[in-house]
């Protein structure tokens, strides 16, 4: 067993909290909080091929597609998505939301967090490719 305090494990942007990256659980998990302000846009309808990602509600309200229909999750509500599976969140209501969200295996995924803000000026083509370097697909 390994215990690291918070301050020597995790990282923030803006948005996300890196509770538990891939590189501190030995690849085999990711664990990150996630937060959203009220009314705000989130991923779009996208899937992963080589891991999973799996959403726990902490506070607030979050709509979640599940692959076949948005739904809305509370706190508490965990929904788990595995590979290959269409997903994607924003948050519809007028309260902020915190999530974990958990990533298996534990990828190197704090990366695209961290990288995405700088491809806002990247062609069409160059956007596609840099989120299947991130093993995103989005539809």
């Amino acid at each position: 067993m390994s215990f690291r305090p918070a301050s020597e494990v995790g990282f923030t942007t803006p948005t996300t909290r890196f509770v538990a990256p891939g590189s501190v659980t030995n690849g085999e998990f990711g664990l990150f909080e996630w937060r959203m302000e009220a009314r705000q846009p989130g991923a779009r309808p996208h899937f992963h091929k080589t891991f999973s990602e799996s959403f726990y509600v902490l506070e607030g309200e979050i709509t979640l597609l599940d692959g076949e229909e948005w739904t809305t999750a509370g706190e508490g509500d965990f929904l788990y998505v595995p590979a290959h599976r269409p997903h994607a969140f924003r948050n519809d209501s007028d309260a902020p939301v915190r999530m974990l969200i958990l990533f298996s295996p534990g990828i190197a995924r704090e990366n695209f967090f961290l990288e995405v803000r700088n491809a806002k000026g990247l062609s069409p083509d160059e956007l596609v490719a840099f989120y299947e370097s991130h093993d995103q697909y989005n539809l």
